[in-house]
């Protein structure tokens, strides 16, 4: 775990994203630095909070559902936030299985026809 904080700079860096992104996470409160002048710097539950983040919008999550997500969390403790993601995930799951096969699919028919047009080709 991060015990020591986190620079503005060294999140963007650590979760590649870009400065708007994370002033934009900041913005919707998703994460809430510690702010010294103008410098942010981030604790680790901002670091825990963003590797959610991050995993949730690869799994295809939106950030309102990442925000109300957490703040279940915050407001009723990690099984009320886990009995709530079981359902939604398991949603975005059979979407993307869905996907998967459409994808396959669409691989097999587009390969047949590139097979096709080169066999009629000189």
């Amino acid at each position: 775990m991060i015990k020591e904080k986190q620079s503005f700079k060294q999140m963007c860096s650590r979760f590649d994203v870009t400065p708007r992104t994370l002033r934009y996470y900041e913005y919707i409160e998703l994460l809430n630095p510690e702010r010294v002048g103008r410098s942010r710097f981030y604790c680790a539950r901002d670091v825990a909070r963003m590797i959610l983040i991050v995993r949730g919008r690869r799994f295809g999550f939106t950030l309102e559902e990442l925000r109300q997500w957490l703040q279940i969390y915050d407001s009723d403790g990690s099984t009320a936030q886990m009995q709530a993601w079981l359902p939604i995930a398991q949603a975005k799951l059979t979407a993307l299985l869905q996907q998967k096969k459409e994808i396959s699919e669409t691989v097999i028919e587009l390969s047949k026809m590139i097979d096709m047009i080169k066999s009629e080709l000189p």
